[in-house]
């Protein structure tokens, strides 16, 4: 009988690193996750790329074996369409900030961002532009958006256009750094599913403002978003009216995603306004 590409993929796999079972726990739109053991006892992850997305994933994953462990879960190898990965058991970072304690989980994501930052050399050569991750925001028309937010549209993009427009560092970056996508681990808190970007470090942060999912009412509290800004200012030195531009510009983005896909977008435009009225005041 004809195998499917997935168990050919996973056929090959068991066989490259000596596997002896292989357990199906996730699929995404981008892969399917397996959780495996080899030699019965070594517990791993198994992470094969759908076609649709590979170039994207086989970026992010590059760039996590360049962290080689640090403040992100281990690539033991990888070959073709398919990741040999550390299996994290532990709980997203999302869930101490859902149960009360964010100001932990904001100390972690610094830490975590201070290890991915670190230098090191023989970086990935072709990780995708920040400007170009951008372009779902400069492209949108804005009749697109509700007639009442339209303003915040063109005040984020403009903010946008500024940012990119000052030179600043450009390094690589995970891309899509939030609660949910930083796990806990017996190596302390790690970050997984990087998008492979590159440009100016203080965008890492961005996204965590909009953050965690299922907490709108807290990402819109104007001293959670100064709280936020203060620690990733203090932290890790990042200029505190820039982490804030790149927070409100990566919410008219994400709200630009959304409106693409057909999704309603309010809990980016509870936040929008906030973030805008702190950058303004920073």
């Amino acid at each position: 009988m004809n195998q499917s590409p997935l168990e050919t993929a996973l056929s090959r796999a068991m066989i490259r690193w000596s596997l002896t079972k292989s357990t199906p726990v996730a699929e995404t739109p981008r892969s399917w996750i397996f959780r495996v053991e080899q030699n019965g006892r070594n517990v791993a992850a198994l992470k094969i790329l759908k076609p649709a997305a590979f170039e994207d994933e086989r970026r992010g994953g590059a760039l996590l074996a360049w962290y080689g462990g640090e403040g992100a879960a281990t690539v033991f190898d990888s070959h073709g369409d398919t990741v040999f990965m550390e299996w994290l058991d532990g709980v997203p970072l999302g869930d101490a900030a859902r149960n009360g304690r964010d100001d932990e989980a904001t100390i972690a994501i610094a830490t975590v961002v201070s290890q991915l930052h670190k230098p090191r050399p023989d970086a990935p050569e072709d990780l995708t532009p920040l400007r170009e991750r951008f372009r779902s925001l400069f492209e949108t028309d804005v009749r697109a958006w509700p007639h009442t937010a339209r303003d915040l549209y063109a005040r984020s993009t403009g903010i946008a256009i500024r940012l990119f427009d000052k030179p600043s560092a450009q390094i690589p970056l995970h891309g899509d750094l939030h609660h949910d996508n930083i796990i806990s681990s017996g190596r302390g808190w790690l970050a997984i599913d990087p998008k492979g970007l590159i440009g100016d470090p203080a965008y890492e942060v961005a996204n965590t403002f909009l953050n965690p999912l299922g907490a709108d009412k807290l990402a819109a509290e104007p001293r959670r978003i100064a709280a936020l800004a203060d620690a990733f200012s203090s932290r890790l030195g990042f200029n505190r009216k820039r982490v804030l531009g790149w927070a409100a510009a990566h919410a008219a983005l994400s709200a630009c995603w959304d409106i693409e896909d057909g999704n309603p977008i309010f809990g980016q435009l509870a936040v929008l306004p906030q973030l805008l009225a702190a950058y303004d005041q920073a």
